[in-house]
């Protein structure tokens, strides 16, 4: 589930997803679901995202018009191997695609992660 959120902060403007993750328990047969907060930072330019005390980050540019340059991602030690980085890129290109921006993908995470997932080719920057 992905819904967005826009709101005003000191004159700036912060975007938050929501995103929640079902995880299905065997032994009970049951589902939780973990919300995951991702925080679009405008003016530093990186999508964040923080849970139990550690943080991870989607950097980007802007490196001309129409274009958007996924440029470096982090995932702290504690939250690697949870799907993190996913999250965070799935943020940014949900970014993009309502931005109607192009994707360049300097970041090799990213890159890797647009290979593994071709539903989002659509948004590469179209290179000559």
């Amino acid at each position: 589930m992905l819904r967005h959120r826009s709101a005003r902060f000191s004159g700036s403007y912060v975007n938050s997803w929501q995103m929640a993750k079902r995880i299905c328990l065997p032994q009970h047969n049951s589902f939780i679901i973990m919300a995951t907060s991702i925080t679009h930072q405008v003016h530093d330019q990186e999508f964040t995202l923080k849970r139990q005390g550690h943080s991870a980050e989607l950097a980007y540019s802007y490196p001309s018009p129409g274009i958007i340059d996924f440029t470096h991602t982090y995932v702290e030690e504690a939250l690697r191997g949870q799907g993190v980085g996913e999250q965070l890129a799935e943020a940014g290109l949900a970014y993009a695609r309502q931005q109607q921006l192009r994707v360049r993908a300097s970041c090799p995470f990213v890159q890797a992660y647009l290979q593994r997932h071709p539903q989002h080719a659509d948004l590469l920057e179209l290179r000559t």
